[in-house]
């Protein structure tokens, strides 16, 4: 979910909880891949079938892809949560995350926002 469609629908503290869920979620999928790829590596055997042995390697190929898409996806989204966490400080009075959306600037992945306690507004790179 984007940053500003996320503030406007459930604010910043929760977008941010959401964001850091479905990181984790995504590392919970690299470590069921890493399972996966030891339980082929387990049941692989020279001596089994051709077919048997195509098999274990199209598994193989499977679960190392998915589990390196999701290792990066967990990475990005984690990377993104953060960097934008630390943003969220308002720098007139220091409160953390309790802000409204002012506007959005697409162009620049920009998104101003407008402290709920002293109204200062300030911009959070996307």
């Amino acid at each position: 979910m984007e940053l500003a469609e996320g503030i406007r629908k459930h604010g910043f503290r929760k977008w941010y909880e959401r964001e850091l869920i479905s990181s984790h979620a995504h590392l919970l999928l690299t470590l069921c891949c890493a399972i996966g790829l030891f339980a082929t590596f387990e049941l692989y055997s020279r001596s089994a079938a051709a077919s048997e042995q195509l098999t274990d390697f199209g598994a193989v190929l499977l679960l190392s892809a998915v589990g390196v898409w999701s290792l990066r996806r967990y990475l990005y989204l984690l990377m993104h949560a953060e960097a934008t966490a630390h943003q969220a400080v308002c720098p007139h009075c220091k409160t953390y995350g309790r802000f409204t959306l002012a506007r959005e600037d697409e162009p620049h992945h920009e998104v101003r926002v407008r402290c709920r306690h002293c109204e200062h507004e300030w911009p959070i790179e996307s």
